[in-house]
């Protein structure tokens, strides 16, 4: 029996994706069949207009340990065209917020730095600990993790291998928000509320320039911003604002 389906869960609340991580059993380690759910989980955020905001997080108390070694020991690579886990190179094109429980680890945090916000709950544990295997951290952490946080803390994490509480990693603005024990999705839900009431097509163009501008010069994103912007300028969202506006009322977003 194919389980495929059944290890990347998907619930739509109004206009938002959750996409929930189902392998407690393994601490919701990836394996391929992992990643291609988690893959066609960013398909359906990306192709459905009225989903506007996704959400990932995991069952049982736990993120995401990172890539299931007993998967990689048979030879397998949790990775898709999308890259590894089904995402890290290239996430969905929508907001998605991370909403930690426990431990967000190795490729769990890699995922986590896939993700455009975080949330996590006071006692959740994060960080890179390849090193103490001899194995290299590829699915982005080596590169995201400097980017945004100051260079000598992630070399500390990256060359100890430790893990670090939520808190330590808020006080470094890698973490929006911490929660209590318990409470990480249900603060990942208000964080999206807060954003289902701006336009959804601007949210998207917005995430998207963010998203590519770490490979721009100032001179280049003039231009390179323009095409993606249009899609928002262009939409029947923007006549929409602009009419709610004008009428003061509130819009009526339908994502495209």
């Amino acid at each position: 029996m194919d389980d495929t389906n059944q290890r990347v869960l998907t619930e739509q609340r109004g206009h938002i994706l959750v996409v929930t991580i189902n392998r407690p059993e393994a601490r919701n380690a990836f394996d391929l069949k992992s990643a291609q759910a988690m893959h066609a989980a960013m398909d359906l955020l990306d192709q459905q207009d009225d989903l506007f905001v996704g959400i990932i997080t995991g069952a049982g108390g736990v993120f995401s340990a990172g890539a299931d070694l007993k998967a990689v020991a048979r030879g397998e690579r949790a990775v898709t065209e999308r890259g590894g886990f089904g995402m890290f190179r290239r996430p969905s094109r929508k907001p998605l917020i991370a909403a930690v429980e426990g431990y967000a680890v190795g490729g769990g945090l890699e995922l986590c730095l896939s993700c455009d916000l975080i949330v996590a709950a006071r006692d959740a544990k994060m960080g890179l600990p390849e090193v103490k295997h001899n194995v290299v951290a590829v699915g982005g952490g080596l590169f995201r993790l400097p980017r945004r946080i100051p260079h000598h803390i992630a070399m500390e994490l990256a060359l100890t291998g430790g893990f670090e509480n939520a808190e330590f990693f808020q006080r470094y603005g890698l973490v929006n928000r911490v929660c209590e024990p318990g409470g990480a999705l249900d603060e990942a839900l208000a964080l999206a509320d807060t954003l289902l009431v701006n336009g959804p097509t601007a949210l998207a163009a917005s995430k998207e320039i963010i998203f590519r501008s770490s490979n721009w010069t100032d001179e280049a994103g003039w231009t390179e911003q323009a095409p993606i912007a249009a899609v928002a300028f262009d939409a029947e969202d923007r006549t929409e604002g602009l009419r709610a506006f004008a009428e003061k009322r509130k819009p009526v977003w339908r994502g495209r």
